[in-house]
């Protein structure tokens, strides 16, 4: 506990920008990385920041895929590589549907 809470006295909050998925969120539900985030807050907690980011590597790797979805990204942009890939082949043959040529539905 600080000598002088001046966040307290000024009446804002600095550290609401690290923790954005503790805030209070719009129709009272939790986040969708809220639990990444508080497995990572608990994990650092009472920890030195240069022992915390040691420890808790997975923890912040895991809380920061759920919010940036990198991976989710690379994968994706592997999956469609191998499709067009495919198809330059003529191995794979999209269906109509997928190519834009399905008749229109009334």
């Amino acid at each position: 506990m600080p000598f002088w809470g001046l966040q307290k006295q000024l009446g804002i909050d600095v550290d609401t920008w690290l923790l954005r998925q503790s805030m209070p969120q719009p129709y009272g539900q939790a986040a969708a990385c809220h639990a990444f985030e508080r497995e990572w807050v608990e994990c650092g907690h009472g920890l030195g920041q240069t022992r915390a980011r040691r420890e808790c590597q997975l923890e912040y790797e895991d809380f920061m895929e759920c919010m940036k979805r990198t991976k989710l990204a690379k994968r994706l942009r592997t999956i469609l590589e191998q499709r067009d890939k495919m198809i330059k082949e003529g191995k794979y043959t999209p269906p109509d549907y997928h190519m834009g040529k399905e008749e229109p539905r009334p």
